[in-house]
């Protein structure tokens, strides 16, 4: 019997592969002579790097970075087993929870780290960066990765413009000379799980912005410079950028490298799957389990567990997703590929006794579920 355990992390708890594993140990109590394929994997957010590191046996690097208000932090990003895929979090050096509530401010924050990790991944040697836009403090367009990577943005008196979105109205002169030149070589996948343009009442401003700290008035300011900003970049590179679909995520971080590198955006699952190759995994299957902290009706948008189920359903495998918190609303899981869904929390147990007994909590129900499995296959 073949069982494929591909599970997001559980936040705050366990990381994907600890979940894979804590699951395996129960079902390996009712079927100990199955064949185990752990399959750790992550959305395109939080826990990326390390699932996908884990799944692939690469290596994870930590470089020390700016943050988004430029002080140095310690970042972490992956290589995956391949050797050639670097896979960096926009979140890692850029991220809203590096920073405390009274810090945020997208006329302020700048994605100069993110430019510093994939400069890091550049200096490996790789020919491919996958980058998780999830996460971000920032709405400036990219314009920090971009000088990180050397590029200068310089204003009226040809000075260089303050980091962050705000100082974008005043850019004159985007000089594009001392660019790192592997950046074009380098083939970027995005992943990304929003569609929305770079500016307008659905781009990155006036969506995102505020829960990145932005008042009314900034959203309009932090709008007005990504489209100026926009026109820019677009003439540089000699082609319409700002409403590719996913252009407004990450505070529009990736126009940049629409402009100027060979990238394309995808849904963050997928990207993933891919890069674990999946779909070969799952040849033969006869059960699929999968799972994240929490289910409910937003899990049908992008998240693990329906990118998981989708691809097991296409080679007709059961689907069986454990949680640690299952909404009420979650049964439109059903309707994604999702056969059975189970809550690994034992009655009502406070969240912070939850978290700490999260591992056991997905042995007990791993193996109670494992039961069921049993008793209805005849195994």
């Amino acid at each position: 019997m073949k069982i494929v355990i591909a599970p997001d992390s559980f936040k705050e708890s366990l990381s994907a592969i600890d979940v894979a594993r804590a699951i395996a140990t129960g079902f390996n109590q009712h079927f100990p002579d199955a064949d185990y394929h752990l399959i750790p994997v992550a959305d395109g957010g939080e826990g990326t790097t390390q699932a996908l590191v884990d799944a692939t046996g690469g290596q994870i690097y930590t470089a020390l970075v700016s943050d988004p208000l430029g002080r140095k932090t310690e970042a972490h990003w992956g290589i995956l087993g391949d050797g050639a895929t670097a896979v960096v979090e926009t979140a890692a050096a850029s991220g809203l929870d590096l920073l405390t509530a009274d810090e945020r401010n997208p006329l302020l924050a700048t994605t100069y780290g993110t430019g510093e990790l994939i400069q890091e991944a550049l200096n490996k040697g790789v020919r491919r960066i996958i980058l998780g836009l999830g996460g971000s403090a920032t709405n400036d367009g990219g314009s920090g990765l971009l000088v990180a990577l050397g590029a200068e943005l310089l204003d009226a008196d040809h000075q260089p413009l303050t980091a962050g979105g705000g100082d974008l109205s005043r850019l004159k002169t985007l000089d594009l000379s001392k660019l790192d030149s592997r950046l074009a070589e380098t083939e970027i996948l995005l992943a990304c799980d929003v569609d929305n343009p770079l500016t307008g009442p659905e781009g990155a401003s006036a969506v995102f912005g505020p829960q990145k700290g932005a008042s009314e008035t900034m959203v309009a300011e932090l709008d007005s410079a990504l489209a100026h900003f926009a026109d820019h970049l677009e003439k540089a590179c000699g082609k319409s950028i700002r409403n590719i679909p996913g252009a407004g995520a990450a505070g529009g971080l990736g126009i940049v490298l629409f402009a100027l590198a060979n990238a394309r955006m995808n849904s963050g699952i997928d990207i993933v799957l891919d890069a674990v190759d999946i779909d070969t995994q799952l040849e033969n299957a006869d059960l699929v389990i999968t799972g994240e902290g929490r289910i409910d009706s937003q899990t049908i948008h992008g998240k693990t567990p329906i990118g998981v189920a989708r691809r097991a359903k296409a080679r007709g495998c059961p689907v069986i997703a454990l949680a640690g918190a299952v909404a009420n609303d979650a049964d439109v899981v059903y309707e994604h590929g999702i056969d059975a869904l189970f809550s690994v929390v034992p009655g009502a147990q406070a969240l912070e006794q939850a978290l700490a007994d999260a591992e056991q909590n997905l042995v007990t129900c791993a193996r109670n579920v494992a039961a069921v499995w049993k008793m209805q296959s005849g195994h």
